[in-house]
């Protein structure tokens, strides 16, 4: 069996879960998620927890299961406490400046780059090189946080770039001077 897969998952105090069909709706105090389960997956609520089984030890079931539970899982935690990502911007002049409609990215290009955030994600900028994406999706979360990486991924020579905090970026030597 799975080893995530079976693993139950504990309902925090003001969550609650509903289950119709393939579909799982968990509601929280931040907010509501909902989310299709394969039909051959099976969801079962029983007081303040929740498990996921499988009906076969087939290969494709197996994969399922603790995809499944894992999306469950991460569903509970975003409405009981939400996610969040935060973002580095390193670079001579390089700056995030919030905007009512989410992020405009000033980052050494010929143009500022404008970053709108998508429904239920919110974007702040803390000082002028600090962003944060928070929301209740994880998939979301990561999804936004990626793409504004990519507007100016780290390069290795200087380090000069987005990236996420902590991140480490392994730096090249360079060319040596001339002889």
């Amino acid at each position: 069996m799975s080893r995530i897969g079976k693993r139950p998952i504990e309902m925090p105090a003001g969550v609650s879960i509903e289950i119709k069909g393939d579909t799982v709706t968990v509601k929280g105090p931040k907010g509501t998620l909902t989310r299709a389960i394969p039909a051959e997956i099976s969801v079962t609520a029983e007081g303040q927890v929740v498990t996921v089984t499988r009906p076969s030890e087939e290969t494709r079931h197996k994969a399922l299961h603790g995809l499944s539970r894992s999306l469950v899982a991460n569903m509970v935690d975003g409405v009981a406490n939400g996610f969040e990502k935060l973002l580095e911007i390193q670079g001579v002049g390089y700056k995030a400046e919030p905007k009512p409609y989410g992020l405009n990215l000033v980052v050494g290009l010929s143009h500022q780059v404008a970053i709108k955030a998508p429904e239920g994600i919110t974007l702040t900028c803390t000082t002028p090189t600090l962003v944060k994406v928070e929301g209740i999706n994880k998939e979301l979360v990561g999804q936004v946080a990626a793409e504004i990486r990519a507007v100016r991924p780290p390069e290795p020579y200087k380090g000069k770039g987005i990236r996420y905090k902590g991140e480490q970026v392994r730096r090249k030597a360079g060319k040596t001077g001339a002889k």
